[in-house]
């Protein structure tokens, strides 16, 4: 990857960070009904030294706070020093979704379905239009910190660009548990990112509203990595990328409610499961029917709703196959 031999002034909202300084920007969005301002928060590191612009982002959906945490760690301990190249952290983007405990903003729209946005749209659209505006052109890589939404607990997964070749060199350095591309989705971040030439990957990990510290641990660690790959910080400890390699899936698939009742899962996320293997079952409340849910190929199990009672063809697991 080529970046800028020298590093610029970034500028966000108005305000300037030029080269070897840090500052807490803000970009102003709207006004609740009470008249207070709301803004979202951007952290700007700018070293004085030449190397990539990177933007860590969580809180695309307000309900996801497992992204939020890594940032708000990552802030807390000071692990954003760098020495080289600038970061832009935002740890909470929709801010209206994060008040009120939604996904979504206060009119039901999904910012992460609204970029490139509208100036005059709806809340959701203007949200993706300034920080788009504000940000985007200034980065060279971003990060996209994600959380199951809906009471679906991910096991710690980057997901890439498959048209992109730098976002699967990014998911590599990553090095998350699983590993794979998606499809791209119109509205979203990461296919405005795409557009604008703006290598991105996308981390999900835990359950909405639900701290997970796996999942966070494992947020941080690949961060880290992405640091030290760059050689954005020197005082990383060394023991980051220990992990053992990641596993790369080649397909995947949700395995549904086969009638409606009670789910008892019967397997811990993130294992590997073999043909045939009992992974769940679901029961009439009097339990005197049961139908179980078996594994339809060997595999890994990537994803477990937490939802204790489901209608049929509900999404259950999210399972995944390596061809190699």
């Amino acid at each position: 990857m080529d970046f800028a031999k020298e590093n610029r002034t970034i500028i966000i909202g108005g305000e300037c960070v030029a080269p070897g300084e840090n500052k807490l920007l803000k970009i102003s969005i709207d006004r609740l009904p009470t008249g207070t301002l709301i803004d979202i928060p951007v952290y700007v590191f700018n070293s004085k030294n030449p190397g990539p612009t990177l933007l860590i982002q969580a809180g695309l959906h307000g309900d996801e706070i497992n992204g939020i945490e890594i940032v708000r760690r990552m802030l807390a301990d000071k692990l954003f020093a760098i020495d080289k190249g600038a970061i832009v952290a935002v740890p909470i983007l929709n801010i209206f979704g994060f008040i009120h405990f939604s996904r979504d903003v206060p009119d039901g729209k999904d910012v992460n379905r609204s970029f490139p946005g509208t100036r005059k749209g709806s809340m959701a659209s203007r949200i993706a239009y300034h920080y788009l505006n504000e940000i985007m052109h200034q980065i060279d890589i971003a990060i996209d910190l994600h959380t199951g939404g809906s009471q679906r607990h991910n096991f710690p997964q980057i997901r890439y660009t498959h048209e992109d070749g730098l976002s699967a060199e990014l998911a590599s350095i990553f090095n998350a548990p699983f590993t794979f591309s998606s499809k791209l989705i119109k509205g979203s971040f990461r296919n405005a990112a795409y557009l604008m030439n703006k290598p991105t990957i996308v981390f999900e990990a835990g359950e909405s509203m639900r701290f997970d510290d796996f999942s966070i641990a494992a947020g941080i660690d690949g961060i880290l990595r992405i640091l030290r790959y760059f050689d954005m910080a020197k005082n990383l400890n060394e023991d980051y990328g220990g992990l053992k390699k990641t596993i790369y899936l080649d397909k995947r698939r949700w395995l549904r409610a086969p009638t409606a009742g009670m789910f008892i899962p019967k397997v811990l996320n993130g294992t590997q499961m073999q043909k045939g293997v009992i992974l769940g079952l679901v029961s009439d409340i009097y339990g005197k029917k049961t139908k179980l849910i078996k594994a339809p190929e060997d595999g890994y199990i990537i994803c477990i709703n937490h939802q204790a009672v489901v209608n049929q063809g509900d999404a259950l697991f999210h399972v995944g196959a390596s061809l190699a």
